[in-house]
């Protein structure tokens, strides 16, 4: 919302606090009786969620400073559970008091970039303060779509059309434009790849504002976009892609057992499709990259094996840029440090990869060194699926690797 006002657009008056008593506070410096409070939790379906400290919803209307402090405290330093944050849920570690404005009519607006495209594409409805999904789904009719030709920006006339196609007339609709042409301001200047305004809003004074917005920003614009990133909360992310993006990897976790180590992206996506072939499910998507060191490696086997789901591993790496032997140390340095018991499938392929070889065959280490990916991928899930029937009959299972 900072970053609204500091473009001209119009929000609710409201402030972020950390404890019962800020909010006390805040609430009590807006000088009404009409507020709302609301969990900032990097979830989507915060209004119909539960806190693990009982409390039903994340997005509360309050009538007073008592209120504030009372829900704050229902929320602070407890997990909220929605729809998209699973049953783990999602740490609150601030909520947001702002006053409560009466609106008479609610708008979605968006910006996002779209392949298809190849540039920013304005998405609006006349349907806002619901799931836009929804909308597409049931009324498609009701939603606009503007590609912007990046180099020339949005135009007045592509901005007015916007207004007036959701429903803006009189006044309104030059407060719209500006509105719609101060948040492409921002969509470009501050690297963002996503603007969401759900709902934008008609309030009954005739006002255009931005009633709740949600914000993605590129990562490779870190370096130029500081004052963004300082406002970032790792509590609210996947504390494994935390730690692999410190160590300059690409990780993503997923539902499955089997934990992948890969070089390249596209390689990286063949072993996870090759895995689901041969009916078992990768556990994450990560790729070291093309530079990768022995550290590195070692990194991604203990972030890989933090998963308690994950019951088998598989390494497949072909190495252009990359070394074999360089991963075969890391894997045996990781190994040995985590002593790790998980059955882990090998598959090199390319530059030194004999001497890799060599390396894991004198470690003495438990590895099942196989060259071809398909067979890789079998025993990978072939080995999974005994660990689990294990795991379930509370049995820790040991492996034999052939000679």
């Amino acid at each position: 919302m900072g970053l609204l006002n500091q473009y001209g657009i119009k929000t609710p008056r409201g402030a972020a606090a950390t404890t019962p008593k800020e909010a006390e506070s805040i609430a009590k410096s807006l000088n009404t009786s009409d507020l709302v409070i609301k969990a900032q939790v990097l979830a989507g379906g915060r209004g119909k969620g539960h806190f693990d400290s009982g409390l039903k919803g994340g997005v509360r209307m309050i009538y007073s400073p008592d209120e504030a402090s009372h829900y704050a405290s229902k929320m602070l330093g407890h997990k909220l559970i929605t729809k998209q944050t699973g049953a783990a849920g999602r740490i609150c570690n601030a909520v947001y008091v702002v006053e409560r404005l009466y609106v008479r009519r609610e708008f979605y607006f968006a910006i996002v970039m779209d392949r298809a495209a190849q540039g920013p594409v304005i998405i609006a409805s006349s349907q806002g303060g619901m799931n836009i999904e929804d909308v597409a789904r049931d009324s498609p009719e009701a939603i606009v779509t503007v590609p912007v030709d990046i180099r020339k920006g949005l135009s007045d006339n592509d901005a007015t059309y916007i207004a007036e196609q959701l429903g803006f007339t009189g006044a309104t609709v030059s407060q719209a434009v500006d509105t719609f042409k101060n948040l492409y301001k921002i969509f470009v200047e501050k690297d963002a790849t996503m603007i969401e305004i759900n709902p934008l809003a008609e309030i009954s004074n005739g006002d255009v504002m931005c009633m709740d917005a949600k914000f993605g920003f590129d990562d490779n614009a870190e370096f130029r976009q500081s004052a963004v990133y300082k406002l970032r909360d790792i509590s609210q992310e996947d504390a494994r892609e935390v730690a692999a993006a410190k160590w300059n990897l690409n990780y993503i976790g997923l539902d499955g057992n089997i934990g992948c180590l890969v070089n390249g992206a596209g390689l990286a996506m063949a072993t996870m499709d090759i895995i689901k072939l041969h009916g078992g499910d990768p556990a994450n998507f990560l790729d070291v990259g093309g530079g990768a060191n022995a550290e590195q490696v070692a990194e991604a086997f203990k972030i890989i094996s933090s998963d308690p789901r994950v019951s088998a591993i598989l390494v497949n790496i072909f190495g252009g840029i990359m070394r074999c032997d360089i991963i075969a140390q890391g894997i045996i340095d990781a190994v040995t440090q985590l002593g790790l018991d998980l059955p882990l499938v090998v598959r090199l392929q390319g530059t030194e990869v004999e001497a890799a070889k060599k390396l894991i065959a004198e470690s003495g280490l438990r590895m099942f060194s196989i060259d071809d990916l398909d067979t890789a991928a079998i025993q990978a899930v072939k080995m999974s699926k005994i660990v689990e029937l294990g795991r379930e009959a509370g049995v820790k299972v040991g492996f034999e690797i052939p000679k």
